[in-house]
């Protein structure tokens, strides 16, 4: 029985080692990372023309700055993702050098997947009438994930300074988009899908509409921070609207919109989509808006249609529209949500969110408690 045993035993490992034989390279042992050297852009370059082609990670310097001065093609500082490319670094910096000409920094094209960890992206500008679209980083139709990112100072005079996201999949984790611009959608500009788990939208700036995001898709924050971000007109942190006619539900997950302001109304949020809107265990305070006594400090759901339709550079083109005095708000949804201390009021018009005191938001109307009296 011995003797059996140990034939079958041999036998088997025997047969194990030829079908590891019969397997290519790649497949039967881990590919090992490819290592960048501190500011060597021609490698870095190289990496990824090696990644799209067959997959594998690209390990950058630590604390160290990549610093790109010219553009790889028309728009974007580095070459085309198009296939399954994995950066990582330790607070690493990838930027564009100042004063160099006008371009983003990653692109990623229909099918490619860009995967960025402990990074920093920065100092992207897109080119202002060949892609307007994502100042830092424009994922179309692709796949984009960040952990441990921050995505700040980044420029795009049409839609997401930090991030555009088209039909595309974008998941952000323990990211910060902040100090970024747009026309609209000054941080993230979406109508793909979105979630972001932790990390902050915060200091961004837009143009037009949505300071802080501006969302057309699928769009979902869980313990996300929405603050301080302006908007020259409408949503000073969020507004909701149909981009390329593409529209999708937001909703708020234990996230906090503080302190954000609209030049005219929706300080902390605006509302111009007739996808839902819901607030789960979230809080809108502290937020303004400049238009007026009657205007959403933080909530504005007024009612009108918001679109843009996205063109070559300065061809896009944005609309309002409304059928009639008499058409209903949207759909806002606050769920175990509290809106309190924005100016000039919490929610506008009055009625228009269900359980938001819509009459007035500023602080200390009730005298203090003094001890002893």
């Amino acid at each position: 029985m011995t003797d059996k045993l140990r034939r079958a035993t041999v036998t088997a490992v025997t047969g194990l080692g030829l079908c590891l034989t019969l397997l290519p390279t790649g497949q039967a042992q881990a590919q090992a990372p490819i290592r960048v050297p501190c500011n060597d852009i021609a490698a870095l370059k190289a990496a990824i023309g090696t990644a799209n082609s067959s997959g594998g990670s690209i390990v950058l310097a630590s604390r160290c700055v990549y610093s790109l001065v010219s553009a790889d093609n028309t728009d974007d500082g580095l070459p085309e993702i198009t296939g399954k490319v994995r950066i990582s670094g330790d607070r690493t910096i990838v930027q564009r050098a100042p004063a160099s000409p006008a371009f983003r920094i990653f692109h990623v094209t229909r099918g490619g997947s860009l995967s960025l960890k402990s990074l920093t992206v920065r100092g992207g500008e897109s080119a202002p009438v060949t892609g307007s679209n994502g100042g830092g980083i424009l994922n179309e139709r692709g796949a984009v994930t960040l952990t441990g990112v921050t995505v700040r100072n980044n420029v795009s005079s049409g839609l997401g300074g930090g991030i555009a996201n088209l039909l595309g999949t974008l998941a952000l984790k323990d990211t910060t988009v902040k100090d970024n611009s747009a026309v609209w959608g000054g941080g993230v500009g979406t109508n793909g899908t979105m979630t972001m788990r932790g990390g902050a939208l915060r200091d961004n700036a837009g143009g037009n509409w949505g300071g802080g995001l501006a969302n057309g898709g699928r769009t979902t924050l869980d313990h996300v921070s929405v603050d301080g971000n302006y908007d020259g007109d409408l949503g000073g942190g969020i507004i909701t609207l149909a981009i390329d006619q593409h529209t999708g539900p937001l909703r708020l997950n234990f996230t906090q919109v503080k302190g954000n302001n609209a030049q005219t109304s929706g300080g902390g949020l605006f509302a111009g989509s007739e996808e839902p809107t819901t607030l789960y265990r979230s809080s809108v305070s502290h937020n303004s808006a400049n238009g007026g006594p009657a205007t959403g400090g933080g909530i504005a759901n007024s009612g009108p249609s918001l679109s843009i339709d996205l063109g070559p550079g300065s061809g896009a083109k944005q609309k309002s529209s409304k059928s009639g005095p008499a058409q209903p708000p949207f759909d806002v949804n606050l769920i175990r949500s509290t809106v309190f201390k924005n100016t000039p009021t919490n929610c506008a018009p009055p009625g228009s969110v269900p359980r938001c005191d819509a009459v007035g938001a500023a602080p200390g109307t009730k005298a203090p408690h003094r001890h002893g009296s």
